[in-house]
């Protein structure tokens, strides 16, 4: 008899978390959603509270944790520099206690279990596209490193485990990612020029807005995240995950208002600290290994992001 299958989704209530446990449940598994609601919102899940395999917990993964799983994608961490330089000693927490916990608690019930990395890890890197093999260029003591820092030391953590303990790893590296759900005040690119747009204000650049990212819809995202999961045993990553398709902030900022029909003009401020000025994955490994890449373009994805917001705005609040 077939088991069903009982997963972990940490961060859970999250933008990307809350498209994964939809995307599980539809696989016919049971969703154990874990979140401390730092930055996801009870909002992103409510819709699933009514199904028969959905469980919503409040907890915080620098705490230990005690149930039984079969998977674990441990994706709990503020990833947004708004978010994640509000508390960095909290930050920092939640990728190094969280990924000792989480793997600890893999550990204890010999589940497989996915971490979420992040393109960060490359810092701002000399190597133009990013490769796995590239350990990047990253400042240890700067305004990003709880986040930067944090997340590289959790993938020490997920390959000591591995190495020591025999763990079924899995690592992801995560490059921009956007959609529905996303924070309309966590600062990010997408989220900032589409709010300022809808809401008839100008749009901020940073610097000249030359500088390049690389930007991955969601589902797109969710799809390689559970290819990853599903790959055989010695597949441990890192895998980038991201949309290879580069556009300089200046093209982004272009779409968007032609895609709101706004009014808004485009704005420069000065460059944050430590901003990378090019970011985009070489998805050959995700392509060879899981057989995945984007499928959706950026004017499609961002009519979709678009909608939410509006929708969003037009009922006068924030997701919480």
């Amino acid at each position: 008899m077939h088991m069903t299958q009982r997963i972990l989704v940490t961060g859970g209530a999250g933008f990307i978390g809350s498209h994964l446990c939809e995307r599980l449940l539809e696989t016919g598994a049971e969703v154990l959603c874990l979140d401390n609601f730092f930055t996801g919102a009870r909002a992103n899940v409510a819709h699933l509270l009514v199904h028969p395999r959905f469980e919503l917990m409040r907890h915080d993964v620098t705490m230990p944790l005690f149930v039984e799983v079969d998977q674990i994608y441990n994706l709990a961490c503020p990833a947004s520099p708004v978010h994640y330089q509000f508390d960095p000693v909290q930050t920092t927490k939640a990728s190094v206690h969280g990924a000792i916990n989480m793997l600890g608690l893999a550990k204890r019930t010999r589940s497989r279990i996915l971490q979420a990395s992040t393109s960060e890890v490359y810092g701002d890197p000399d190597v133009h596209p990013q490769q796995e093999d590239y350990w990047g260029n990253v400042n240890p003591i700067g305004p990003r490193s709880c986040y930067d820092e944090g997340k590289r030391c959790a993938e020490t953590l997920f390959f000591d485990y591995h190495r020591q303990h025999q763990l079924d790893i899995k690592v992801a590296r995560i490059f921009n990612t956007y959609g529905p759900r996303m924070h309309p005040n966590d600062g990010r690119v997408v989220s900032n020029f589409i709010v300022q747009a809808l809401s008839g204000d100008d749009i901020t650049l940073y610097g000249d807005g030359e500088q390049t990212r690389s930007f991955c819809y969601v589902d797109d995202l969710v799809e390689g995240l559970i290819r990853l999961m599903d790959s055989p045993d010695g597949t441990t990553g890192p895998i980038n995950l991201g949309n290879p398709g580069e556009f300089t902030i200046r093209e982004l900022a272009e779409h968007v208002i032609e895609l709101t029909g706004s009014n808004s003009k485009l704005i420069h401020k000065p460059l944050p600290e430590d901003d990378p000025r090019k970011r985009r994955p070489d998805i050959s490994r995700a392509k060879q290994q899981l057989d995945w890449e984007p499928t959706i373009a950026l004017c499609e994805g961002l009519t979709q992001t678009i909608a939410y917001f509006d929708a969003l705005l037009a009922r006068g609040k924030n997701p919480s």
